[in-house]
């Protein structure tokens, strides 16, 4: 594994790789198990894994929740033009918000485009409503989605 300090670039071999996508199948397996699956030892798996997740590459585990299954089955994407110079303090408070699960800087019309989960219509038109009650905002673009074709953050496939 080699770190490029002046790109903050992370090159990961074909090992790194393997260790990932079994850790993203099953963030709980072991150590053991993995050194096993790859026939390593289990201290060059303890040695990789700190590695990834001390120049962060991995972030963190965590648990991959089923909002559908909590209820919330409608999904927005929106996006946001905001009052010129407060795009920042803007993103910052509405980060932070419980239905928001992203929000992107983009270019073009809008300047952030959120992707956020609700109940209902009702939790939705509340949600935008307030968004507009907003000074720094100036207007908003909801769509909703129909069906989630893919929906895989944590996908290791692009490495």
């Amino acid at each position: 594994m080699e770190i490029k300090e002046d790109l903050e670039l992370i090159k990961i071999d074909h090992v790194d790789e393997k260790i990932i996508s079994l850790l993203n199948e099953d963030g709980r397996m072991s150590y053991r198990k993995i050194s096993r699956e790859l026939d390593i030892s289990v201290g060059t798996v303890h040695n990789r894994v700190e590695k990834l997740m001390k120049t962060r590459v991995i972030k963190k585990f965590a648990p991959i929740i089923d909002h559908s299954r909590l209820g919330y089955k409608l999904t927005a994407i929106i996006g946001v033009r905001v009052k010129g110079g407060l795009l920042k303090n803007w993103e910052t408070r509405t980060a932070y918000h419980k239905n928001v699960l992203a929000v992107y800087d983009v270019t073009g019309e809008y300047d952030a485009f959120l992707i956020a989960k609700f109940k209902d219509t009702n939790g939705l038109d509340e949600f935008v409503k307030g968004l507009l009650k907003e000074p720094d905002v100036q207007r908003t673009y909801t769509q909703t989605v129909l069906n989630v074709v893919k929906e895989d953050l944590g996908s290791p496939k692009m490495l």
